[in-house]
């Protein structure tokens, strides 16, 4: 291919909207334009490293055993409306009608359609295990979609869904998925950790998210110290990661005292008033929730001053799958103060207390006193309050925690979710009446399993990992080439543009994805363009090189050029001369 043929636009300037490296060098090097908010046209050259990680995908999938098909991505209500997911969802599912004035969504996921298919195809057991899988265009209504096609709300992604008449077979195909992955990102030439994870929306019995690692990513991952962040141990998103028991409580040693806060609100504030650790105070935080009878029922939540709370844990706990924050009035009424001196004593109303497995841990502590300008220390468990109604563990994980499989403390590092494997049970297909005959003719309800790689997201995810102060340093299997040959001088030189040219198509007919600049540039110039692109490596063809019988090579990670003959560079570049 010769770049003069091709369309390659790039830019000397930083985009002003741009906030995170991959999504400024991409549109530096022209490979996405922006379309609307989290729409993105794909450039030639974007397109071709999108193919190329799209082909590994598809490989390794095939490999594994799972069926290539296509589904819609317009899918009816109705489906949606079977798994009760036409509500729930919220407001990602993006809702549009026909002329008939039909409803219908634009999928960010194909549960519904692909048990829909299954309920119509597979009669028998004899046509399980069966895993098919789908590259292809989502849609998620991203209220703040950001960072390019890193959060886009319209992206590329490839979907499976397995069905399995057993659920020992369903774990069988979860492991299988699992290593398939693992090949993929392996292959692509990514640093990775697969974690525990949280099944979210999608739901299910388990799950674990695969993250590219990079200082600049969205989600924290907690890990075993003395395991390596891309290494084998116990590893989990910050949703998911345990904060295990510090054990027994100790005996109380101080007694209550109402102490005078008059302006200090938070946690810190209190513990440098009272001179103590933050780690003695006990955050307050309410939520409301529906009880049994429907009506609101008031929640506290406490944890350790030093500690956030964990949304996801804290609404696994038993009646509080639908919390939100209580608000002030609700405040008022049921604790009679304002927020910034909550806790759990004299209460105006009966209330329910939740605490962390830190803070039922703790003794000779620190609360507000429902009290405008006043805190309680010296609080201690079963003298000063009643024992919580529940302790369990509602709270993030902070490096230096205990690591729960015991291999010493927790780290914790940044990653970008770029696949998670899910064993999703029965709860689709129980819902949408899916069934197959078993082996005496019983109708049974099969297990699944749902397997997600975000194909566009591994494209940025490469680039946070993978870049300097000169652009793009692409792994080998995701460069838009493998190689660039450069010419200088070119419509001055025929001898230089016939060597460069037949050096091209050497390479390309080796099975090396070569391009030609051709283009007549500057050298400066068009060094940056294949620097800023990626390229892994450089050729360069000059006329002071041919005599002396050499081309000039330098890979795109190296900080000098070599000067090579023509078996030499071949052999640098995986060749035989």
């Amino acid at each position: 291919m010769r770049l003069s043929q091709f369309h390659l636009r790039t830019s000397k300037e930083t985009p002003a909207d741009a906030e995170v490296i991959s999504h400024k060098l991409m549109l530096k090097a022209g490979m996405i334009r922006k379309l609307a908010a989290g729409l993105y046209t794909w450039s030639p050259l974007g397109l071709r490293v999108l193919r190329k990680v799209e082909a590994v995908v598809r490989e390794e999938m095939n490999r594994a055993g799972a069926i290539e098909l296509l589904m819609p991505s317009v899918q009816p209500r109705e489906l949606w409306e079977e798994t009760g997911r036409w509500e729930k969802f919220g407001g990602q599912l993006l809702k549009i009608r026909d002329r008939k004035d039909a409803e219908y969504c634009y999928g960010p996921t194909h549960e519904e359609v692909i048990t829909d298919f299954a309920r119509n195809e597979l009669a028998s057991y004899k046509q399980l295990p069966v895993n098919f899988y789908q590259i292809q265009t989502k849609f998620r209504d991203e209220i703040r979609p950001r960072f390019g096609v890193m959060r886009a709300r319209e992206f590329l992604m490839k979907d499976a869904y397995s069905f399995h008449i057993s659920d020992a077979d369903l774990a069988r195909e979860y492991r299988n998925m699992h290593e398939t992955y693992s090949r993929i990102f392996t292959r692509l030439g990514l640093k990775f950790r697969a974690v525990q994870a949280d099944s979210g929306a999608i739901g299910g019995d388990a799950s674990q998210e695969f993250h590219v690692l990079a200082e600049s990513g969205e989600d924290a991952i907690a890990y075993s110290i003395g395991n390596h962040p891309d290494g084998s141990g116990y590893a989990a998103n910050l949703e998911a990661a345990e904060a295990v028991s510090p054990g027994e409580r100790a005996a109380a040693s101080e007694a209550m005292h109402k102490v005078d806060t008059p302006t200090q609100k938070t946690c810190e504030e209190v513990a440098a008033l009272l001179g103590i650790a933050i780690d003695r105070t006990v955050k307050s935080v309410a939520v409301m929730t529906e009880a049994a009878d429907s009506k609101p029922d008031f929640v506290l939540a406490l944890v350790r001053g030093d500690h956030i709370v964990n949304e996801v844990k804290l609404a696994k706990v038993s009646g509080l799958g639908d919390y939100r924050l209580a608000t002030e009035a609700e405040i008022l009424e049921h604790l009679g103060s304002e927020p910034g001196f909550l806790g759990p004593i004299n209460s105006k109303k009966p209330i329910r207390v939740i605490a962390d497995r830190s803070v039922a841990a703790m003794h000779d502590f620190v609360v507000g006193a429902n009290e405008r300008g006043y805190h309680l220390t010296g609080i201690n468990w079963g003298r000063d309050l009643p024992e919580p109604d529940v302790v369990a563990d509602i709270r993030n994980v902070v490096a230096g925690d205990p690591s729960p499989d015991g291999n010493g403390t927790l780290g914790i590092a940044r990653g970008i979710e770029v696949g998670h494997v899910f064993q999703l049970g029965r709860k689709y297909a129980e819902a949408m009446g899916c069934t197959v005959l078993d082996d005496t003719g019983k109708a049974v309800t099969p297990a699944m399993g749902c397997y997600g790689v975000g194909v566009s997201r591994i494209v940025a995810a490469a680039i946070e990992q993978n870049n300097d102060d000169a652009g793009i340093l692409w792994p080998e299997a995701m460069a838009p080439w493998q190689v660039a040959v450069c010419m200088i001088n070119p419509k001055h030189d025929a001898v230089v543009a016939d060597t460069a040219a037949a050096l091209c198509d050497e390479l390309n007919a080796a099975g090396i994805d070569t391009v030609l600049d051709d283009r007549g540039l500057r050298p400066g110039s068009m060094f940056a363009d294949i620097e800023l692109i990626g390229v892994p490596h450089r050729v360069v063809v000059s006329e002071r090189g041919l005599a002396a019988g050499t081309f000039e090579y330098r890979a795109r990670t190296g900080s000098e050029s070599e000067n090579l003959d023509r078996a030499a560079l071949l052999r640098k570049l995986g060749m035989s001369a």
